[in-house]
């Protein structure tokens, strides 16, 4: 890489953060699909919780703190395991969520935010519907290793919060916007979470990355073998800000589609003296940091 040429580019950049432009969009909590067409799924709240018909907005019952549970699917209804016995909810749709702050569990991990659980033709889906920044806290941890240099878990934290962003809605289908599998991005939940990668993301709080004034699908990959692959080359199609570029990881095979920022490239680069939006604008060609309006995280 050309030392100069990013030492230069680095006033540009900071300038460029200073002056970020905003935008906007109705909501920032995101559905994760952690379940899908399952007959059993396993239950539990931190503190105190409730769960709530989410067709009539009535409270079920109360869940007690650290106690397990049990749903399964009953003809086109859903029952609940407490205590060895099962008893029949009246509902195909509804929400777990905790009274105080706390967590809900499912999975055998730990999540913020609320589960939503619905029967659909005799099986269950579980979502978890949680907000974006804290979404992002359970992605950085299960996408890159928590012993990696905190300016490449920052520019994971952007390219992964721009990926959700641009993907809204991607999995409407099935009732959710994204799985919690690399399909779309892993996702730890809170169980993932480490304080340094929860930093990586409050240090980098609502920043996104954009291309002709609309935020980007900021693919990566583990590794890319030393060369970055455009996406035309790949899927075909124009994405000019996913050039093929020297990907800085030589020293591991590629491992992924290539597309996009190499993450162990990334790390490399932070290990040079790089920040995260010097790396960010490497690999992204042409993109601009923006942040997402301030006024949906109050």
């Amino acid at each position: 890489m050309d030392t100069t040429c990013y030492n230069n580019n680095m006033k540009k950049i900071l300038l460029l953060l200073l002056a970020l432009f905003f935008l906007a969009n109705p909501s920032f909590a995101i559905k994760i699909g952690l379940l899908i067409d399952t007959e059993d799924v396993p239950l539990g709240t931190s503190v105190k919780g409730t769960i709530i018909d989410a067709n009539t907005n009535h409270t079920v019952l109360e869940t007690e703190s650290m106690k397990g549970y049990e749903l399964k699917p009953y003809n086109n209804v859903i029952a609940i395991k407490i205590d060895g016995k099962f008893y029949k909810i009246n509902s195909d749709n509804i929400v777990i969520k905790t009274l105080d702050s706390g967590y809900v569990c499912t999975k055998s991990k730990w999540y913020r935010g609320i589960l939503i659980v619905q029967n659909k033709g005799g099986k269950l889906t579980v979502i978890n519907d949680v907000d974006i920044e804290d979404y992002i806290k359970g992605v950085v941890p299960a996408e890159m290793p928590s012993g990696w240099e905190l300016e490449a878990h920052k520019a994971q934290a952007v390219a992964a919060r721009s990926y959700a962003i641009a993907n809204l809605g991607k999995r409407a289908s099935l009732g959710f916007d994204l799985k919690d599998t690399p399909e779309d991005q892993a996702y730890g939940g809170a169980s993932a979470e480490t304080a340094k990668t929860n930093k990586a993301v409050d240090d980098t709080k609502g920043i996104v990355l954009t291309y002709d004034m609309k935020v980007i699908t900021a693919y990566y990959s583990a590794s890319a073998g030393g060369q970055s692959v455009s996406a035309s080359d790949v899927w075909g199609g124009n994405l000019p800000y996913l050039r093929s570029v020297p990907s800085f990881d030589d020293n591991v095979k590629k491992n992924g589609h290539g597309v996009g920022m190499s993450q162990h490239g990334a790390n490399n680069l932070a290990k040079q003296g790089y920040n995260a939006y010097q790396i960010l604008q490497y690999f992204y060609k042409d993109v601009t940091f923006a942040r997402l309006n301030p006024e949906y995280y109050k």
